[in-house]
């Protein structure tokens, strides 16, 4: 008999930290569609630090209760400041202890990332050169 182990169900949280101005969180909606576009077989939610809805937890409790088994949470921020050294952290180690059978994780902020720093580069570069 050959083992097979089966990959848990796995939901994808863009989580960004949120403005006042609703406004503000288009750039973040259109980077959401851009995924469930490009994978929709995967499951994606945006949440959001504060002022917007979805928070996190919200979000959290939504696909738990839909039983997604792993939760990877991909901070839409150009870099670990404090939210994502003290506060996340802090947050996702509650949703831990509230749900020890869900595989949390965090993700390295996404501007730090390698590819979104060229973009940034390029992007600045293209607006230099008009």
């Amino acid at each position: 008999m050959r083992y097979s182990a089966r990959m848990p169900r796995t939901a994808l949280i863009l989580f960004a930290h949120g403005a006042r101005d609703p406004e503000w969180a288009e750039p973040m909606r259109r980077v959401c569609a851009a995924v469930r576009e490009q994978a929709p077989e995967l499951r994606v939610e945006l949440a959001f630090l504060e002022f917007i809805k979805p928070d996190l937890r919200a979000c959290v409790e939504s696909l738990i209760a839909e039983c997604w088994e792993r939760i990877l949470v991909v901070p839409m921020f150009i870099a670990r400041g404090g939210h994502l050294k003290r506060d996340v952290p802090l947050l996702l180690e509650e949703l831990r202890q509230r749900h020890p059978q869900t595989c949390f994780e965090l993700a390295p902020a996404i501007g730090e990332a390698e590819p979104i720093v060229q973009a940034m580069a390029r992007h600045a570069l293209a607006l230099a050169s008009r």
